[in-house]
């Protein structure tokens, strides 16, 4: 009788261990899955006309410096198509940037989908970001940008 009322024990508290283990992985699913569905939904807006439209007028400005940007394109902050669509490409980058830096989403899976896009597009607007920083003293405007920029080249430096 109390063999029989051990091995019950032993096997309800193994049914529990299991059940914990089995719920722990599908959390950890779930928030792979997740990540994974907020990086595709996120690389969506990126082929959007409206964003794809704003990526090329980006690529295509042409300055020398920020002083240079200034006089061919206006003022930073201005309500042109042209700081639209610079606003519009920082803006996402740098939200990735900080979820990457929360660790809310996987920096592989970001610089799967978006690794290309993110050099060119950092590499063209850092004179202009660098330069209203030190012109509006903001050395943390588009910080996230640069942190995704900057992880993107560590990450392909390592491969």
């Amino acid at each position: 009788m109390l063999l029989l009322q051990t091995i019950s024990i032993a096997i309800a508290s193994a049914s529990v261990v299991a059940g914990v283990i089995y719920y722990v992985f599908q959390i950890a699913y779930q928030t792979r899955t997740r990540r994974t569905d907020l990086v595709w939904r996120m690389s969506q807006i990126l082929y959007a006309d409206d964003y794809r439209e704003a990526i090329l007028k980006v690529l295509n400005l042409d300055f020398k410096d920020y002083e240079d940007f200034l006089k061919k394109y206006g003022p930073y902050l201005s309500d042109t198509p042209t700081m639209k669509a610079l606003a519009k490409i920082n803006i996402l980058y740098d939200s990735l940037g900080g979820l990457i830096r929360k660790k809310l989403i996987d920096p592989k899976l970001v610089y799967g989908v978006f690794g290309p896009a993110i050099l060119g597009n950092w590499e063209k607007v850092k004179p202009i970001i660098e330069g209203y920083r030190k012109a509006s003293n903001q050395p943390t405007y588009f910080d996230d940008f640069e942190f995704l920029y900057n992880e993107l080249k560590k990450e392909i430096q390592r491969k």
